[in-house]
């Protein structure tokens, strides 16, 4: 998948500055997508050169101006295609795993922590994930909401983050029990 989808997607949401995206891609697709500030802003010149966003000059005093980016009909449809195609299987790439695979010929108590972080980091992000949760049903039950929502898409993405944290959680947790258990056989 190119940044360029996952960007219009947040553009589905409203107009938004380039920092604002930048800053709300982690309270919508960063579940599922991740990209740096300098990645973004290319990708917004690109897609505005493509005729798929347009920008317009908000003029700011005390500060500089900044350009509001919206979708343009060619974006629209643009994401429209790209939600018809299949969607290919991530395939994970993740350092840690590596290092817990190995972890029997090198360092345990390191790897021990990268994964006590780790579960640090998946709590703190199903803590974020709850708040968006929570904000996106505004008083409603989610059968409510999910009955009745302009747009479900946002709320079951979030579903979807919500469930991999989880997943990585009880993971984490286990292998520390585990890691501990035979820590305390071994003394």
């Amino acid at each position: 998948m190119a940044l360029r989808n996952a960007v219009l997607a947040a553009l589905l949401e409203g107009e938004a500055s380039g920092y604002d995206l930048a800053k709300g891609f982690d309270a919508s697709v960063a579940n599922f997508w991740m990209a740096t500030p300098q990645q973004l802003y290319r990708e917004l010149d690109r897609m505005e050169s493509e005729g798929l966003i347009e920008a317009r000059v908000v003029q700011q005093e005390r500060r500089p101006n900044k350009r509001l980016f919206s979708l343009t009909t060619a974006g629209l449809e643009t994401l429209a295609s790209f939600t018809s195609e299949p969607a290919k299987p991530t395939a994970i790439r993740d350092e840690l795993m590596v290092k817990v695979y190995a972890l029997d010929m090198g360092d345990a108590d390191a790897v021990r922590a990268a994964i006590a972080a780790r579960l640090e980091w998946s709590r703190a992000k199903l803590a974020h994930y709850e708040r968006i949760g929570t904000r996106l049903l505004d008083g409603r039950a989610e059968d409510e909401y999910l009955a009745s929502a302009e747009r479900v898409g946002p709320y079951l993405t979030l579903l979807g983050g919500r469930a991999f944290e989880q997943a990585i959680i009880e993971w984490a947790e286990r292998a520390l029990r585990v890691l501990e258990q035979r820590a305390s056989a071994a003394r």
